[in-house]
């Protein structure tokens, strides 16, 4: 007997009602990027490794698909020597490697792979930008919506494939980017009917201000990374992590005001400035905070919550300014919906130095989970057609195929039942697809040149010339 087929961890089959949900947000999200003056790009679902590793920092560079070079490879010492460093390794496993092995094992995969499916659509996009730089017309202004890979751990909301809807700008230091990324938050969360989302933001400037005043300026990227885990690891995580990673107790006593920073946006930033008060750095951040905060505020935002959270750090590493994070309303358990923030010279990797960019990501995987949950998918959000023929024969069908020809054209979704079968079985079929209407077209209906249209729903039944029936699906 075969074994019974399955799909790898932490990917997923869509049903069609899943898959008409899913494209009425990328739709919704779509509508809004392009009202917003975004363009569209598209780039390969695989990147040479060397344009992906090192962008992300370790964890993120643990989690990339790496994709085995054409042909058949497999451990042989007499073709590919395995380092005896790492011989033993679970290369799978979580287990703590070191720097030398590491180096090893990077020597060593770089000789069977030298492709890795894409981790996120903004190194990308920093390598598109390079390479067609001689097409753009600066700013430019992209939005991309495409899958992305990464090994995680699979669990709620967590996948290991899942699309990201992300809108950048590229070639532009102004604030007002980051003003109208907020907006276009709250405008897409707005239309998707996601009210009182929280756009969280904070700056990486603030971050360096913090690490320069406690002390820590060298241990920046092992004081953030281990910041961005206090929702999933709580204080006393964060601070176990931090120490493990040579920051002092003495700074650790410095840095206890951001676990218990409270008041207004106003009040956290007079928190800031005092604590930042001797960082040229840090003061920098809290005053391209105050400016995108002040004009968010005089333009207004319909439903969403704009918020400082001084925690929040965003693990990548290319983050130099604003950075973002959405939470979904607090009725719903769920991790951030969307992200993003200002990257100064992510294009300087490849070559085009001072390069500035901002950009901000829509999950919608997990706005897909918040929707259910809340039952915000609108219901004429369906993958079922409007209504079905009923098949009573060659004749009858043709007679109502010339009616659906009709009907298309209006862009009204119907179709014919295909076989000539007891009616009972033809209305079953109808009931399990959620088709709300039935056409019936008989030997009468056909010498009248009518149509009786069932409302399957109620069970009213009407008769109807073709002006009405159309009336009636519209």
């Amino acid at each position: 007997m075969a074994s019974k087929p399955s799909i790898p961890k932490g990917t997923r089959d869509f049903s069609p009602a899943e898959v008409s949900k899913r494209q009425y947000i990328i739709q919704t999200i779509k509508a809004n990027f392009e009202k917003f003056g975004f363009q569209p790009i598209e780039t390969p679902s695989f990147e040479n490794s060397d344009t992906l590793m090192g962008k992300y920092g370790e964890e993120g560079d643990r989690l990339i698909f790496k994709i085995l070079n054409s042909g058949n490879f497999f451990y042989n010492k007499s073709k590919i020597e395995l380092p005896e460093s790492i011989e033993e390794l679970q290369l799978n496993s979580a287990e703590k490697i070191t720097l030398e092995q590491r180096i090893e094992l990077n020597k060593f995969t770089g000789k069977i792979s030298e492709k890795a499916l894409r981790y996120d659509l903004t190194v990308p996009f920093a390598r598109y930008v390079v390479q067609h730089q001689s097409e753009i017309e600066f700013p430019f202004k992209r939005y991309q919506i495409q899958p992305v890979w990464r090994a995680d751990n699979p669990q709620k909301g967590r996948f290991r494939e899942f699309f990201q809807c992300d809108a950048d700008v590229v070639g532009s230091k102004s604030l007002w980017q980051e003003v109208e990324l907020v907006q276009l938050y709250d405008t897409v969360f707005t239309s998707l009917g996601l009210e009182g989302v929280t756009i969280k933001i904070n700056n990486r400037k603030i971050l360096s201000g913090i690490a320069e005043v406690i002390g820590a300026s060298d241990k920046l990227i092992d004081f953030t990374v281990a910041l961005d885990k206090l929702d999933k690891i709580g204080e006393d995580g964060v601070k176990k992590e931090m120490i493990e990673k040579g920051i002092s107790e003495e700074a650790l006593v410095k840095v206890q005001p951001l676990f218990s920073f409270s008041g207004t946006f106003a009040d956290k930033i007079n928190q800031l400035s005092e604590m930042l008060s001797s960082s040229e750095e840090g003061m920098k951040g809290v005053e391209e905070l105050k400016f995108i905060c002040d004009n968010v505020a005089d333009l207004g935002l319909s439903t969403a919550i704009l918020d400082l959270d001084v925690t929040l750090a965003r693990g990548l590493n290319y983050y130099t300014g604003a950075i973002f994070e959405v939470a979904a309303p607090k009725t719903v358990s769920m991790g951030s919906i969307g992200g993003g923030g200002r990257y100064d010279d992510l294009t300087g990797i490849f070559g085009l130095k001072n390069m500035s960019g901002v950009g901000i990501s829509f999950g919608l995987d997990r706005i897909y989970l918040v929707l259910e949950e809340l039952q915000l998918f609108p219901e004429t959000v369906a993958a079922t057609s409007k209504a079905i023929f009923l098949n009573f024969g060659d004749k009858e069908a043709l007679y109502a195929s010339k009616a659906i020809q009709k009907l298309r054209q209006e862009n009204i979704k119907v179709e014919l039942y295909p076989d000539n079968v007891k009616v009972g079985k033809q209305f079953q079929y109808a009931d399990k697809r959620l088709i709300p209407f039935a056409v019936i077209a008989g030997d009468q209906e056909i010498a009248s040149n009518t149509f009786a249209l069932k409302n399957l729903v109620t069970g009213e039944q009407i008769s109807v010339d073709f002006e009405g029936l159309k009336n009636s699906l519209l």
